[in-house]
């Protein structure tokens, strides 16, 4: 008998919660038949998607299709991991999507999804960084983003002292389709786990985030129950509409930005036209906690969240968009 013949089932389920990583709990579940009972009970999961794969069985399905549709618009967004080296005993598991890779866990609770970001269409030097907090719609969203970081001595930061009428028309297209592109990337997750969230009823918190931190996307317990409802509720078509276009719908929205033409943080660096939007759904519109949900969303970055707690000090703009 070794250690873990002598511990109760629910030490070994504590201790598999610790571990989290879906490919390597589905592992372990091949190593004793006590093992395959208790890693399906596993609450909290981490679900790393690394390598694009492909679905023989099922070729024509609208969940399968997203994947093809949503990588060319964000290139390595759907990315997800190969086959492990050894075949796993559970259930014939698609490798393309979450719903039926989470399918052999029956209690989660607690699930991370990692995604490789980045967006090919972002100019050289550009980043663009969001957070979106997710219901049945979209809830909040708050995006950072800067055209380029140069040093203090930089010759183009000391000259960008200011910008024309020409200027800040371009910049406000540019910073608008910032925002778009942040809307688009978070409506993608969104519908990317649809289904993972409609089958796991326990589910308590999803958080989907990118590798390189470019956005994070977060349901907490009442976002999750709300979408279970209207999902209840909604008609084929509504459903239907969603598949089509890849993605949840974007509700009409309000958008608070300020931007700066240069901003210069106390390390020295300068950030090229900063720009903070924060976006809220149109209905029911209040800007009340906007501060804060801004610098919480940045909180655990000491650039960026200096750089979000400078630009709130700058004019606010308020722009709307229709439903898309």
């Amino acid at each position: 008998m070794d250690v873990f013949d002598g511990l109760p089932d629910a030490i070994i389920v504590d201790i598999l919660n610790k571990v989290g990583d879906v490919r390597t709990l589905l592992r372990c579940s091949s190593l004793s038949k006590r093992f395959n009972s208790l890693v399906p009970q596993s609450e909290s999961l981490i679900l790393r998607l690394n390598q694009v794969g492909t679905t023989e069985s099922q070729p024509d399905s609208p969940v399968s299709n997203i994947f093809t549709s949503v990588l060319k618009s964000f290139h390595g967004l759907c990315s997800l991991f190969s086959k492990p080296a050894k075949p796993i005993p559970i259930k014939n598991l698609s490798p393309n999507i979450p719903s039926e890779i989470l399918s052999p866990f029956d209690r989660v609770k607690n699930l991370e999804v990692e995604l490789p970001g980045g967006d090919a269409s972002l100019e050289k030097g550009a980043a663009v960084k969001w957070k979106a907090e997710h219901g049945e719609t979209l809830e909040t969203l708050v995006v950072f983003a800067f055209r380029s970081a140069s040093t203090e001595s930089s010759p183009a930061a000391a000259s960008s002292d200011g910008e024309s009428d020409a200027e800040f028309v371009t910049g406000l297209k540019t910073r608008v389709m910032w925002t778009i592109s942040a809307l688009m990337a978070a409506s993608t997750r969104h519908f990317l786990m649809s289904q993972v969230v409609k089958e796991h009823e326990e589910m308590e918190s999803l958080v989907i985030r990118d590798r390189g931190g470019e956005g994070t996307l977060v349901m907490g317990t009442e976002g999750l129950r709300e979408f279970r409802k209207m999902e209840a509720a909604r008609g084929e078509a509504a459903v239907d509409e969603r598949v089509e276009k890849n993605r949840s719908v974007v509700p009409s929205v309000r958008m608070s930005m300020r931007h700066a033409p240069s901003l210069k943080l106390k390390s020295g660096i300068c950030l090229d036209s900063a720009t903070l939007v924060i976006v809220r759904p149109s209905e029911g519109y209040s800007d009340d906690g906007d501060d804060e949900l801004a610098t919480e969303a940045f909180a655990g970055n000491c650039m960026y969240g200096e750089a979000v707690v400078a630009l709130l000090k700058c004019k606010k703009n308020a722009l709307e968009m229709n439903s898309f």
